[in-house]
């Protein structure tokens, strides 16, 4: 199998010969700083120059052993386009919202969601999809967007946003409804431009942060409005959903996304046990792949293929700190090569 035919086939819960091993792109970015300074391709140049993207998107995955490529290595492409203040960052500081665009949800103005497309960052990424689409067509390139919640609270003050899900519901439903167009649209241009999967993270829909009645009321709704616009292209999606998971691990089956990726604290074979419909991806530890030691690494990789993960990944965003032989120990045991 290619590694494309490898990840739609896993996707779609058909047989395989053995589980992909990925990392999507976006929060769970791999571009670390052993792999910039040997290529020379780097951040942050990177993030706003397509071709050095798509050298550096590649680059990830010759030297990694991950089957795929994604893009881009951040999650504030959106939110630099619907206003919000970005720093790029630097080598080994990956782009960050440093001001939010509005204080409140009341405040937010919506603008045309097409015109956004050509925003920002936007077209940068979409071109840096279809040259790596083109140049490799056996490898799943994977776009990446933000979860509506995690939008949100990058566009609004993220406190006065989560307390106005609560005593301001009208505009938190009509703020989460104009990101969820958007996020729809630019996932929409990014399968035009040849992205095989998409993937959405959303940290901040977490049980934690929202509990179960908000997390049903904003998260499962917006984030299932993204995904049926996903799926209306015939395309596939994976959604990172972090934290434990416990208070809203009955809504789980009701996210309509293809696969579900967890954090490390989720034991996710007993959540693949208590769900078997659900395509499950994860969940090896950021901390262990970045501090190893990599025989650790590879035998949590072997446990994971053992228990029946369909997926392997890590389980949230990589340091740029992370040794590549640790992501390398991680790819091999997948793979079965020494």
């Amino acid at each position: 199998m290619t590694p494309r035919e490898r990840l739609l086939k896993a996707l779609a819960g058909q047989q395989v010969d053995r589980p992909p091993v990925i990392c999507p792109g976006g929060m769970m970015n791999a571009a670390i700083v052993e792999i910039m300074n040997n290529t020379g391709y780097k951040w942050p140049e990177a993030h706003a120059d397509s071709a050095l993207m798509a050298k550096l998107a590649a680059a990830v995955h010759t030297y990694t052993g991950f089957e795929n490529i994604g893009f881009p290595f951040c999650m504030t492409v959106e939110a630099e386009v619907l206003g919000s203040e970005v720093s790029y960052g630097s080598l080994a500081c990956e782009p960050k919202v440093v001001g939010e665009r509005y204080g409140e949800l009341a405040a937010v103005e919506e603008r045309d969601t097409t015109a956004m497309l050509g925003g920002g960052r936007v077209q940068t990424v979409l071109d840096a999809i279809r040259q790596s689409a083109e140049a490799y067509p056996e490898v799943p390139v994977i776009g990446n967007i933000c979860g509506p919640v995690s939008l949100a609270a990058s566009l609004v003050d993220p406190v006065a946003m989560l307390k106005g899900l609560r005593k301001d519901p009208a505009n938190a439903h009509r703020v989460l409804s104009y990101v969820s167009k958007f996020q729809a649209a630019l996932a929409g241009a990014m399968i035009e431009h040849g992205a095989t999967i998409i993937a959405i993270a959303d940290p901040t829909s977490t049980g934690e942060i929202l509990g179960p009645a908000m997390f049903e009321e904003y998260a499962v709704r917006y984030l299932n409005e993204v995904i049926n616009a996903v799926h209306n292209r015939s395309t596939k999606v994976i959604l990172h959903i972090c934290g434990r998971m416990n208070s809203v691990r009955r809504l789980i089956p009701e996210l309509k996304a293809d696969a579900v990726s967890v954090d490390a604290v989720v034991n996710l074979p007993k959540l693949k046990n208590d769900f078997p419909e659900l395509i499950t991806m994860g969940n090896i530890s950021t901390y262990l792949l970045q501090d190893g030691p990599a025989d650790k690494v590879a035998l949590t990789a072997q446990k994971l293929v053992e228990e029946g993960v369909d997926i392997i990944s890590p389980a949230c965003g990589l340091s740029t700190a992370t040794p590549i032989n640790m992501i390398r120990a991680m790819t091999r045991a997948v793979k079965q090569e020494k």
